[in-house]
């Protein structure tokens, strides 16, 4: 999923700098092109942290899930709090390149999981689940 979402992202942060350019100045540009890559950056953290903790156990996945949104939001205002420091930056271009980026990424990733992109998705069985069933299948053959 990450790959197919590489190309309309890369295609975007030269799209919000040309955007920022012609409504502002090379500051505003400069703000777009960074919002709407870090958009981009927040969507692959999300999709890796979704395939590494896929690999450990169901409730990883829904840790990451849920706990990852904060922690990647919290990243995107701290950043944007820290990019307000410079004399350049504009958090208007910065947030009108960041919301609506965002919106569409969500769009996305929903027309790729009505189209079936999840429906061959296989979660592991949590190992401790697994041990405990094959030991219930064993004391259930001794009885018999």
């Amino acid at each position: 999923m990450v790959r197919r979402a590489l190309v309309p992202g890369a295609i975007a942060v030269p799209a919000a700098f040309g955007i920022g350019l012609a409504f502002g100045d090379a500051g505003d540009a400069s703000s777009a092109a960074i919002g709407a890559a870090i958009v981009l950056a927040n969507f692959v953290a999300h999709a890796l942290s979704l395939a590494w903790a896929s690999g450990v156990s169901v409730s990883a996945v829904h840790a990451v899930a849920l706990g990852g949104v904060v922690v990647r939001l919290g990243a995107i205002v701290g950043l944007m709090f820290a990019l307000n420091t410079m004399d350049w930056f504009s958090p208007l271009a910065f947030g009108l390149a960041v919301v609506p980026g965002t919106l569409a990424l969500l769009a996305y990733e929903a027309k790729l999981t009505i189209g079936g992109l999840g429906a061959a998705l296989q979660v592991p069985a949590d190992p401790v689940a697994a041990r405990a069933a094959q030991q219930l299948a064993a004391r259930e053959a001794a009885s018999r």
